[in-house]
């Protein structure tokens, strides 16, 4: 299917005349190159002489998910120190004898592990970090392991704790040494941004404590409440690193990059990981809403306005990339934008 390139630009640009966001950048391609890309719209509203470009900063909110913690459980798995479904409790010490030490990586991955639903870590633990991971780590469980698909930010969180406890690194540095700068990453790091690369950041949030929209700072509180690196949220990237990203993900002819996740973390992650249970699940994606098993059209989403997909069966990837929080926090008009997106993007 040739890429619809005048139709995705209208689609895009009505997006910006409807103030579902300021402005937006997107790329389409394979494991071999990319084949359009594009921006529309303005960085900030208030300075509108200043365009979006192809360099434009974007807090990925929930890509960092996708960008940190998936990759790097990928890279532990590949090198034989985790099994996903070995109980947590069985290696992890902090987690013996607590609820958490009966679950899996494999259900958290999947949002099957039955964990609380309740996001507010500061009204739950405090704002001390090792209070907020003790709590975290020893809760009780909402339910048993393996009952339902629940998502939850914790199980990208306890799973950024896992990676770190594993490899003995912060996540922000194995980040940077398995994934990030292997791939030619050079732009994706963890907040908060020095302020000459701020600058260059499309403005999310209103923040009602300075009056100004944030930039550079981590839109999600719990990623602020963290000093700006968890599992959950606070990472910031570019259009291009993402490209990177994706077609590593496509390119099975490419070798695994110094120990990073390779071809076969890639294609187990994209297949259905929650039998019965439903909604559907990989590992830390999603079949997008709408698409067909021949289509095979994975995704995952970000808060502030992000998106990217992938696909295996059709070689095609794609990234969308906004700062629709700027306006609203109501979801719907971006999601009818996505939606169109993708079917203009894939089969």
């Amino acid at each position: 299917m040739p890429y619809r390139i005048e139709r995705i630009e209208n689609l895009l640009s009505e997006g910006v005349r409807d103030k579902v966001y300021p402005g937006a950048v997107w790329a389409v391609g394979d494991s071999g190159e990319v084949r359009a890309t594009g921006t529309t719209g303005v960085l900030d509203p208030d300075e509108p002489d200043v365009r979006m470009r192809p360099d434009t900063v974007f807090d990925a909110a929930s890509l960092t998910k996708i960008l940190a913690v998936w990759a790097s459980i990928g890279a532990l798995w590949e090198d034989n120190v985790l099994d996903l479904d070995t109980p947590l409790g069985s290696f992890w010490s902090e987690v013996t004898d607590h609820p958490l030490g009966a679950v899996t990586a494999r259900q958290l991955l999947t949002h099957t592990a039955g964990l609380p639903l309740r996001a507010q870590l500061k009204n739950l633990y405090g704002t001390d970090p090792a209070s907020i991971r003790r709590g975290v780590l020893h809760e009780a469980l909402n339910r048993p392991p393996g009952e339902a698909v629940e998502y939850t930010d914790r199980a990208a969180l306890i799973l950024g704790y896992l990676a770190e406890r594993l490899s003995g690194r912060p996540l922000d540095q194995l980040c940077e040494t398995r994934t990030w700068r292997p791939l030619g990453m050079d732009s994706t790091r963890f907040g908060p941004l020095p302020a000459d690369i701020a600058s260059r950041c499309a403005p999310t949030e209103l923040d009602q404590d300075t009056g100004t929209h944030l930039k550079g700072i981590a839109h999600d509180f719990s990623s602020r409440l963290l000093g700006g690196v968890c599992g959950i949220a606070g990472a910031f990237t570019v259009l291009n690193d993402l490209t990177a990203f994706l077609r590593y993900m496509l390119d099975h002819t490419t070798a695994r990059v110094e120990a990073g996740f390779g071809a076969d973390w890639c294609a187990y992650s994209l297949t259905v990981q929650t039998g019965g249970l439903q909604p559907v699940r990989g590992l830390f994606w999603h079949p997008a809403p709408g698409t067909t098993d021949e289509e095979d059209v994975w995704v995952h989403y970000g808060f502030t306005g992000t998106g990217m997909w992938v696909s295996p069966t059709q070689d095609r990837w794609a990234v969308l990339l906004t700062n629709k929080l700027y306006y609203s926090r109501d979801r719907q008009p971006l999601t009818d934008i996505r939606n169109a997106f993708r079917q203009e993007t894939f089969a």
